[in-house]
């Protein structure tokens, strides 16, 4: 008899595991809450779909159960991942790395996705909300709006709480809280922080190349180089997004929490230092704003003299050594005080969730309740910018869903449908080499 599999949660993690469930041979029905399936697909990538990255370094997914991340990402690689898709139609295309789908629409992914799904016979239930779950001997019963539905096994994909408009409500957290599962505490990550100090106003729409030290307490956290964006509010852009999850983290614990920001983040502290004064030495009888004149963006520049205390008319080498030492350090190390980070609709994903020490790492299965599974962002599972949350999303859905269909252990099963790798005699996916699985990444800014 096949097995019947119930995913509450219809986005990446959700649609991957049903797409498994149903290649593996269960019969599959997903309960979604909003009006249509992976929506925050839709927006990924700046709408283009950022797939995965090929550089999947460990230190780029952050758990609080060290190697968690990495034990379900090994056993459906991002090999794997550029297979499957290229098994639904979709051609990837590389960025020095990131991988994107060669229309360059997240829509097409989201598309192909469900045509899959269709395919498979997994049906899919629209604005319908999960009230409670129980166990009844054995299987599961879940109450929803749209009734009672009886399961073998049980996946939650709910998604976590960042970007609630595209369905990531954190309603998950509490069904699996109900379930005896303990929820670290979901915070915002990948978003955006905001700052004390009142120029910010002046600084807004600057973008500029820096290097992001993120310290709590004095100690350092975490580090990043990229295109830092000023706002009106404080600071934004890829480096912040990288480091804010530790920034979020630290103002949880009531710490103070500063960033030092490197404006020179190509130049070490002694190159910068002998760099600016050889600037000063040719242009010496420039005034000061004339000097930052090429330097740095002018909007900047003027609030960097104004915190060194120097009038953008002083000559540059009329500066006593006190004022010439400010204004390296505000260069070189300015430092802004982090009061807050912005709220869950602004966040991409959250660090936090469902604990995974409460989760068997080779099937994603819980530890407390038979035949319950769980996939993507409702763990405490968060990975860096860059593709990084999809890769996992695809990863961890494609281990519930084969798990979860009673497949074992392995998560590669035999493909069903149209256009998909062919299976060998034992059932598992014949591997080709990816087209771009040697080639490596420039980095991740």
């Amino acid at each position: 008899m096949r097995r019947q599999v119930l995913i509450i949660g219809a986005g990446a993690s959700g649609l991957m595991a049903a797409i498994h469930a149903a290649r593996a041979g269960a019969l599959v029905t997903l309960l979604e809450h909003k009006e249509q399936a992976g929506k925050k697909i839709l927006s990924t990538g700046n709408g283009r779909c950022n797939l995965t990255n090929l550089d999947q370094r460990e230190e780029y997914y952050r758990c609080s159960q060290k190697g968690f991340p990495q034990s379900v990402l090994t056993r459906f690689t991002v090999e794997d991942t550029l297979n499957f898709f290229e098994g639904l139609g979709i051609v990837p295309k590389s960025r020095n790395g990131y991988i994107y789908p060669n229309s360059d629409q997240a829509s097409s992914v989201l598309e192909a996705l469900l045509l899959e799904t269709k395919g498979l016979g997994v049906k899919i239930l629209y604005e319908c909300r999960v009230h409670k779950i129980e166990k009844r001997e054995g299987r599961f019963c879940v109450s929803s709006s749209q009734g009672e539905y009886l399961a073998d096994a049980l996946i939650l994909a709910a998604g976590s709480k960042a970007a609630p408009v595209t369905g990531s409500d954190g309603s998950g957290y509490e069904l699996a809280a109900a379930l005896g599962h303990k929820v670290i505490t979901p915070l915002p990550a990948l978003v955006q922080l905001r700052c004390r100090e009142p120029y910010y106003r002046q600084l807004a729409g600057v973008r500029t190349e820096a290097r992001l030290s993120l310290f709590a307490d004095q100690t350092f956290l975490a580090g990043e180089r990229g295109e830092l964006q000023l706002t009106d509010y404080g600071i934004s852009g890829i480096p912040t997004f990288q480091v804010s999850r530790y920034a979020c983290a630290a103002l949880h614990r009531k710490q103070k929490v500063t960033v030092t920001i490197d404006f020179l983040p190509h130049m070490s502290e002694k190159e910068a230092e002998e760099f600016l004064g050889r600037r000063r030495q040719s242009l010496g009888e420039r005034t000061c704003g004339q000097w930052m004149n090429g330097l740095l963006n002018r909007k900047l520049s003027l609030v960097l003299l104004k915190l060194s205390g120097i009038e953008k008319d002083e000559k540059i080498n009329g500066l006593s050594p006190r004022q010439w030492d400010r204004l390296l350090r505000q260069i070189t190390a300015y430092e802004t005080t982090v009061i807050a980070a912005n709220p869950f609709e602004n966040a991409q994903v959250c660090c936090g969730g469902v604990d995974t020490r409460q989760i068997y790492e080779g099937t994603l299965e819980s530890r407390l309740v038979r035949d319950l599974y769980f996939c993507g962002e409702i763990l405490d599972v968060d990975g860096c910018c860059g593709g990084y949350n999809l890769q996992w999303a695809w990863s961890s859905g494609a281990a519930a869903g084969t798990s979860a269909a009673g497949s074992g252990n392995g998560i590669k099963s035999s493909p069903r449908g149209t256009g998909h790798r062919a299976a060998a005699a034992d059932g598992t996916v014949q591997k080709e080499p990816g087209r771009f699985h040697n080639k490596k990444r420039k980095g991740r800014t």
